[in-house]
């Protein structure tokens, strides 16, 4: 079935939702939304989706049956009680709220109304992330024996120089919780999760901000095996995010939408695209959007067939807590166990 949808949020985290919607023309009849006729003006310029500043009609109108909601952190809870509250079913961008028991009322509201909650962490959508995935529920790695995870990002001091941004009042945190949320969550999907934590957060000399840009960790998974992690917006110029699972069968290394999985018989496979040199742009109108489009496509499938979307919000909201562990970590000087 054709579903309308609203796109409420119009600024940095919208342009790879509006060309997924585009795409998705035949079966989403969107209308992307925002408070000023100066941002739909803008926005209405690139992308051929309808606009307007109507937020209140979204919520109100009934043929509207979802909401992708690309707003600020700090505004999410507010929205989604009132869209729970109107009936809507709503695909959130990460993180859940700035903090975790908000995050967790985020969840419980959603439930309580009987609407789907998705959210945007569109890195499980990868080609690499499902082929491997599938290699791993199949056992073709074994079992698995160590993981680690690592996200060398760059930002420029402009990018926390904007209002709010790297504060726990808007945005909830620093790297964790805006940055390297996106492989944490793919991470712990892929192993199984993480049970304890020893870690060092810090705010380098690169930058001035509120929150941390730098957080080094020891890990130790459910099943007991060893990993580690490493999340900072400091590494200039910039580098490839990074997973690499080791199995008792086979290792595979993912790098963005690139996998290589090398078996201890000696075969190998690969599968996706190779990384953009000096790793993910800040400027999402530059990368890639068929990993949102799969996400969305999910959201959908989930809608029409009465199910859970691809990343609900139960376990985004173990990422909360993993984040949660390896800041008090930092803090305290040591392990946090989950």
């Amino acid at each position: 079935m054709k579903r309308r949808i609203g796109l409420i949020g119009l600024g940095f985290g919208a342009p790879a939702h509006a060309r997924s919607l585009i795409d998705l023309s035949e079966s989403v009849d969107a209308i992307a939304a925002s408070r000023t006729q100066e941002r739909c003006d803008a926005f209405a310029a690139q992308y051929e989706l309808p606009t307007t500043t109507d937020i209140n009609g979204l919520f109100e109108n009934p043929d509207v049956s979802a909401l992708i909601i690309v707003t600020p952190p700090d505004t999410h809870l507010a929205l989604v009680e009132r869209a729970a509250a109107a009936g809507k079913h709503i695909l959130l961008d990460k993180p859940l709220a700035t903090t975790t028991d908000d995050a967790a009322r985020v969840v419980e509201v959603t439930r309580k109304a009987g609407v789907k909650l998705g959210v945007v962490l569109q890195g499980r959508f990868r080609d690499s992330s499902l082929r491997a995935r599938e290699l791993i529920e199949a056992g073709a790695l074994g079992e698995i024996c160590m993981a680690t995870v690592s996200v060398p990002w760059w930002r420029e001091q402009s990018y926390y120089d904007a209002p709010g941004r790297g504060t726990y009042a808007r945005d909830g945190g620093g790297v964790l919780i805006t940055q390297a949320i996106h492989l944490i969550d793919l991470f712990q999907s892929l192993t199984g999760g993480i049970a304890e934590v020893a870690a060092v957060a810090a705010r380098t000399a690169m930058h001035e901000l509120e929150a941390e840009d730098f957080v080094a960790a020891g890990l130790v998974l459910t099943n007991g095996a060893p990993g580690n992690l490493l999340a900072t917006t400091a590494f200039y110029p910039g580098a490839s995010d990074r997973i690499e699972i080791v199995g008792t069968k086979g290792t595979a290394i993912l790098i963005e939408e690139w996998l290589e999985v090398h078996y201890q018989d000696g075969t190998s496979e690969i599968a996706g695209k190779p990384a953009a040199k000096g790793g993910l742009s800040a400027n999402t109108a530059e990368m890639s959007h068929e990993p949102h489009r799969g996400l969305i496509t999910d959201f959908l499938e989930a809608l029409d067939k009465d199910r859970d979307p691809g990343v609900t919000g139960e376990e985004v909201l173990e990422v909360h807590r993993i984040i949660d562990a390896l800041l008090e970590s930092g803090r305290k000087g040591r392990r946090i166990s989950l």
